[in-house]
Order: C-alpha cells, then structure tokens, then sequence
C-alpha cells in the first residue's frame, strides 16, 4: 500500500507520532478559534439510505437547499454507490444539476471506488462549458471515502475486508486529490460491531492513520451502531489520539441508546471540533441492525448554544441590594446556522417521508412556535371584542 510520507509530521513527547494539519487543511478548515464547532450535515445522503421507499431527485434537491437557506455550510449531498446496493442513494447526478446556488457552501459526495469517483469527474465536467450562460458546475468540492475498523463490518458493507478496502481507497484518494478535490474519512463501527462484537480502540487508530496518510484532511470516526458512551467513546479517542491530531477528527455518533449528544461533548473535551449531525435525526444504516439515525442537527445545535435562546429573566429575584445578571454567551460558535430553520426543516422533511421527526429540540421549538401563534390570535381576538 502506498503511504502518503509528505504529511507534516511533528513529535510528541510520549506518544509518538502524531499527524497535524497539513496547509490545505488548514487553508479549509481552521478558522483560529478554538471555540468553533463545525456541523457537517449528512441526512441527505446517509440520512436517507436507510428508508423503504423511493425518494424523488427534487426532493432530495429541496431538502439540501431548505438546508443551505438554514446556513448549514458543509452537506453531504449524496452517494455515488451502485444503486443496487443502496438503492436510495440513486440519482445524486440530478440532484446535484438540482440544487440552488449556496454561497460559501462546500458540498461533498461518498465515493466508494475509483468508478464512483469517475462519476463524479463526469457530473462535473460535463457543467463546464464556453457559454457564458450555462448554469455553473455544482459546488462540489470534496468526495468521502469510507471503511470500517472491522472486517465483518467491510465485508458485510463492501465485500472486502478492511485492509483490501483501504488498498482500494488509495488511489481514488489520490485522483481526487490530483483533481483539487478535497477528501474526507469514514471509519465504522468504532465502538461495537454488529457482527463481531466490541471493536480494539487499536484498530481504530491504524485504520484512521492510514486515512490520513492517503490523503484525507479529516477521518470522521462513526459509533455506526449508536451504542457508544462517554466512557467507551474517551477510549477510543484517547487511542487515536496518541497518533492523530484531534484537529483532523470528526465525531459521527447514532442516537440508538440516546448517548450522542453526551458523546458529542466527550469528545469536544477530548479537542475535536468537528461532528457529523442529519437534520430530524434522519437515518440509520442498512448493515447495522436495529442502529437508529444519526444525532439530530436540531438536538446539536441546541446543545451548544440552547442558552441564548432563553431571553432575558422574567421575574428577577427580589433583594435590598439587587446584583445585575449577565446572560452569558453561548460557549460554541457554528457560524450562520438557524434553529428555527433547521427545526421547520426537519419537521418538513419527516412529514413527505412519513416518517417521526426525532429531533427533541426540533419538536420543542415548533410546539412553543405553535403556543405563541395561539395566544397572538387570542389576544387579536379579544381586542376586537
């Protein structure tokens, strides 16, 4: 396998190598502020994967951009898989020729192999074009590899264990790459494996190692079954850790046992600042029995800054020397995102799909949305009296 030894390194006193962010990573994804959490959408592509019936192209397409509009800047847009493996992942070349204009908003697509990656050459080079009118290339800007930190999982997903699919990965990384696409990590079932039981935290770290050294800017480690905690979830981190920057990790927890958002800030703790959330709590995986959907974006965005939308305190307390309250600011920043988007958002998308919007924040809002329209149309009722 060919490893990618270009990548800045730097030592660490005790733990050996770890690997830190290389320039373009740095020219993409710092933004110097140690504070900054970035939410990289996913429910329209593995939000979606797991549902029984077809989804129409222009649906998928509304759904990125009513996400877009709710200032969601990284969205995985779709798959370039075999529809005869995932047949709800078909059509993404429509979709993408769908999608509105979203200014600052990078989109990316999972590959599986070097054919899915041709595909998406095709899709973009076909929007090229002399004539000052067409409609621009779709704002694609990376692709997604994945693999799984066991070889139950990598087969049952992709029919080859893991260190074949890494030897598959490497040169569609390197093309992407070569093409001025960014490329982005998946690892599977970090914490449980539904087929060969609790996962070395070791085989995390190697796993991840090789991603980073082919290329990738970011592994997103995936707790697929939605079993993690906090206590497992630190594990495993402590173990990839000891090679990897945390800057170069993302987090990509299912809600299965409700442990995801606790998770989330385990590994905000840990250093990482980057986690994957589907808005509604759309998803699930289709090799991962009875795993529930991804953390809802609605759930996370909440999480990190719910207390700015308490307001200001409605009965002060009542002293002789009455000491002023400061409301202090959120202690996360996610750039432009919108909760009451977000959550109309996920209602929307769980009602066409007929399915239950299990984002808690989500529902919350649009319930206390509902009591204030109530009691505005009672109070215009009663001045009319």
């Amino acid at each position: 396998m060919v490893l990618f030894r270009s990548l800045v390194k730097r030592a660490s006193d005790t733990t050996g190598s770890r690997y830190a962010a290389p320039w373009h990573y740095a020219r993409y994804h710092s933004t110097g502020k140690s504070n900054f959490v970035r939410i990289v959408e996913v429910g329209p592509r593995d939000g979606l994967q797991n549902e029984s019936r077809p989804i129409p192209p222009p649906i998928k397409a509304e759904l990125i951009n009513k996400l877009g509009q709710a200032g969601l800047r990284n969205i995985e847009a779709g798959s370039f898989v075999s529809p005869k493996w995932v047949p709800q992942l078909a059509g993404t070349a429509e979709v993408l020729s769908l999608i509105d204009p979203i200014p600052n908003t990078h989109l990316s697509v999972l590959v599986p192999n070097s054919k899915g990656l041709d595909e998406v050459f095709r899709v973009l080079s076909a929007s090229v074009s002399p004539d000052s009118t067409a409609k621009p290339p779709p704002p694609v800007t990376e692709v997604a590899i994945f693999t799984a930190a066991t070889d139950a999982f990598s087969r049952a997903n992709t029919n080859v264990s893991v260190s074949e699919s890494l030897t598959r990965l490497e040169p569609v990384a390197r093309a992407a790459l070569a093409k001025g696409l960014r490329v982005r990590g998946y690892v599977s079932v970090i914490v449980t494996c539904p087929y060969s039981g609790r996962v070395d935290p070791r085989r995390v770290r190697d796993v991840s190692r090789e991603l980073i050294q082919m290329g990738c800017y970011e592994v997103s480690l995936g707790d697929t079954t939605g079993t993690g905690t906090p206590a497992s979830v630190r594990t495993v981190l402590e173990e990839v850790c000891k090679e990897i920057d945390p800057s170069r990790l993302a987090g990509h927890f299912h809600d299965t046992n409700g442990t995801a958002l606790a998770n989330i800030f385990t590994a905000l703790d840990m250093g990482l600042r980057s986690f994957d959330a589907s808005v509604g709590g759309l998803g699930g995986c289709p090799y991962s029995p009875g795993a529930t959907g991804n953390v809802a974006t609605e759930d996370v965005v909440y999480a990190l800054a719910g207390e700015s939308f308490y307001g200001d305190v409605g009965e002060p307390h009542s002293a002789p020397s009455p000491i002023s309250l400061s409301v202090p600011s959120p202690k996360w920043d996610f750039g432009p995102i919108s909760l009451p988007l977000l959550a109309e958002t996920g209602a929307w998308i769980s009602e066409t799909l007929g399915r239950e919007n299990t984002s808690r924040a989500g529902r919350a809002y649009l319930a206390r949305k509902r009591r204030e329209q109530q009691l505005a149309e009672k109070a215009q009722t009663r001045a009319k009296l």
